[in-house]
């Protein structure tokens, strides 16, 4: 049987709105692995011809399901909308800029192997020696990235340098446990997950990324002064107890079986 069949593959492949080169990599990368998988893409109300590629994609493939969201509600949303429904004992998110690529989960699986719950990628050689950025990020980015780190550490996620690097995975219970009780919609749900790992005592690993920056990525400076808003709404969701184990996933965040999917 193909390695991809299976109700519950061993890692789940969760992107967001993707083009036809990104797909193709992931693809490659998962039919060489040993491994069970499935990739899972999420659309967030996207009004251009990402469906229609990702159909043309999809032909004649098993393994590859989508969900088709018509309205756009957020980079938060549509992340946690596909972290519970995947069916992966490992579910690792991504953005569809490929900054990071596919190949870093072979550096991942060890540090699951010796117990880790979450393990996250780094740009920043302060959390991991061996992080790399192939050319260095503009200085505006740079300057805003910095600074809201040190507000992030200090209000909701203490002593990790790069929560933003769009690259983690989490074990099946721990998926569920932080994405059902996640509130934010927006780009601070990389923050959020991170924040709630360490809420729910969860064991969170780090690898260090070699990241390829993406010049036509859709973050604006604006995003990342909502991002710290958001830092601040999880402090005071954290201190208010707002945050509590869910008895299950909610109605907000459960997608459809109605979506569409192969």
């Amino acid at each position: 049987p193909a390695r991809h069949r299976g109700k519950n593959p061993d890692i789940a492949r969760i992107l967001r709105d993707e083009g036809r080169r990104m797909l193709d990599a992931v693809y490659t990368y998962l039919s060489a692995q040993p491994f069970t998988w499935e990739l899972l893409i999420v659309l967030d109300g996207v009004t251009d011809n990402t469906l229609g590629v990702i159909e043309e994609f999809a032909a004649g493939k098993d393994g590859v399901r989508w969900i088709d969201r018509q309205e756009n509600m957020g980079k938060g949303y549509t992340v946690r909308q596909g972290m519970l429904a995947a069916r992966g004992q490992i579910r690792l998110f991504t953005d569809a800029d490929n900054s990071t690529d596919m190949s870093h989960f072979n550096k991942m699986k060890p540090l699951f192997d010796q117990g880790a719950d979450v393990v996250i990628a780094s740009r920043d050689h302060k959390d991991a020696p061996d992080a790399e950025q192939a050319l260095p990020q503009p200085l505006i980015k740079r300057l805003l990235g910095n600074a809201g780190n040190l507000v992030v550490q200090a209000v909701a996620v203490p002593g990790i340098w790069d929560t933003q690097c769009g690259f983690k995975a989490f074990r099946a219970a721990a998926a569920q446990e932080i994405f059902s009780t996640a509130r934010i919609n927006g780009w601070g749900v990389d923050m959020e997950a991170l924040a709630l790992a360490r809420y729910f005592d969860y064991q969170v690993g780090i690898i260090g990324a070699y990241w390829v920056d993406e010049p036509n990525t859709h973050v604006e400076t604006l995003d990342y002064f909502r991002s710290l808003g958001e830092a601040f709404k999880v402090r005071w969701n954290l201190l208010t107890r707002v945050y509590e184990r869910p008895s299950g996933t909610s109605a907000e965040t459960q997608p459809s079986e109605a979506q569409p999917k192969i």
